[in-house]
């Protein structure tokens, strides 16, 4: 222990200008009036001389005794409180009033449920921004086998894995100033960086600096002050591969869907590759799992592929649950039903049967759903016979959410009943104060 540093680190309260003395005097002052009052009322002996000198100016008035009482209580308070706010105001500017709400919350959190997410893409992100108002145990295991956009490119200048899904799982778990994650999602519009997310931008420098794309990771979660924590598949650089129905290999994530024909075979190049410690041991201490929303293959089922991660999944005692996707994807599920889903992701899991699948059984406006069938796109059908032979249970739920036209699950209710079914924890819907958007849904 720094005991010379301790000192030192006291010392500096009581520096000119840092607005603590004063409060500090004021609360001493109170408990010097508290304990006046208290020896003016009470017939105790000790301290006779205050108790004498009590005396000589009131006697054993207790009216005056109990007033006394009463002022030291409100400077003590009124001390604190101002003292509080002081140091408050400088480590969260314009929030200071909102710390104990905060504490309490971010406390409340930590005893939340240990939750493992695993995907990509805007389907995890979605369920992120609603698990992160239930607890702050949560892992994300993201896929990094992506070859397209800003992060491909990235992949191939810079040699690092591909930040975009890392990005926007730290985003949606952000508790941050919305500007800072509004700067992070932020895309370039002109010029060479064109088409490049700050966010990804920053995470390759964060990677460059650190020397560690893991390091990157977590030190950028600290900018954004994220709830839970966000972790690769796999440090190791891979290429997703897929041999179609027809023989055809495809190599490279963002080309797998344009082939429009069925996937016979997914795996990855090379073929071996280690997940992170971190990951496994989050999979086998994790009270649920859950893999969806989001692309079947390209997003889920690219990190079965790595080795040790979807053994983990199946030995692990947690109940594990499926979010089945709102849509098919055009290259990916064409003509997929619920049940094909299920079965196609149970395949590469190496089991029978999950314990729970998330199905939508809302509508969606016509005029919304005309522009998803002209992009080959269609409504999941719900074969329940069928599927409740893949699934021990089945929710089946209104979990359709819709944007400016474009559908999403409504991660409030989807993480609600995610929640629900953890037993121990189902009080924790309703408790935590959230947002108006978190009431609506909206996110």
């Amino acid at each position: 222990m720094d005991l010379k540093g301790t000192f030192f680190n006291i010392i500096k309260w009581f520096y000119p200008g840092m607005r603590v003395k004063r409060y500090a005097l004021i609360s001493i002052g109170g408990l010097f009036l508290f304990g006046w009052g208290l020896l003016i009322i009470l017939p105790i002996d000790f301290f006779r001389a205050f108790k004498d000198f009590g005396f000589s100016l009131f006697g054993q008035n207790k009216i005056i005794g109990s007033f006394i009482v009463a002022i030291g209580v409100v400077l003590m308070v009124l001390g604190l409180r101002w003292m509080n706010l002081s140091v408050f105001k400088e480590i969260v500017p314009h929030r200071e009033k909102e710390v104990p709400e905060i504490i309490y919350r971010e406390r409340y959190l930590r005893r939340g449920p240990k939750i493992v997410a695993v995907g990509g893409g805007t389907g995890l992100s979605t369920l992120l921004r609603g698990l992160k108002y239930y607890t702050s145990n949560i892992t994300a295991i993201v896929t990094v086998s992506d070859s397209g956009g800003s992060s491909g490119r990235l992949r191939r200048d810079m040699g690092i894995l591909p930040p975009g899904d890392i990005r926007n799982c730290l985003v949606a778990l952000a508790v941050s100033e919305p500007l800072m994650t509004e700067l992070f999602q932020y895309r370039f519009k002109e010029g060479e960086l064109k088409g490049h997310s700050f966010g990804n931008l920053l995470i390759a420098a964060m990677s460059d600096i650190t020397g560690n794309f893991e390091r990157a990771i977590w030190e950028t979660s600290k900018v954004l002050s994220i709830r839970g924590r966000v972790l690769p598949s796999t440090l190791s650089s891979v290429t997703l591969c897929a041999e179609f129905i027809d023989g055809r290999v495809i190599k490279g994530e963002d080309k797998i869907p344009s082939y429009g024909k069925k996937i016979k075979r997914l795996f990855i190049e090379p073929d071996k590759v280690y997940p992170l410690d971190e990951a496994i041991d989050a999979i086998y201490n994790a009270e649920i799992i859950v893999l969806g929303p989001g692309s079947l293959y390209t997003s889920i089922i690219s990190n079965l592929l790595v080795e040790g991660i979807q053994k983990a999944i199946k030995a692990s005692p947690a109940p594990k649950v499926y979010v089945v996707n709102i849509m098919t994807q055009p290259g990916e599920t064409d003509d997929f039903t619920a049940s094909d889903h299920l079965r196609e992701l149970l395949r590469y899991l190496k089991m029978d049967k999950i314990d729970y699948v998330l199905v939508n059984n809302g509508e969606v406006d016509e005029e919304v759903l005309s522009k998803y069938e002209k992009e080959f796109a269609k409504l999941v059908e719900i074969d329940y016979n069928i599927l409740r032979k893949y699934a021990k249970n089945i929710i089946l739920s209104d979990f359709v959410y819709v944007d400016k036209d474009v559908i999403r699950h409504n991660s409030s209710l989807v993480s609600k009943s995610i929640i629900d079914i953890i037993p121990s924890h189902k009080r924790l819907w309703g408790i935590i104060k959230r947002s108006e958007e978190n009431e609506k849904g909206i996110f």
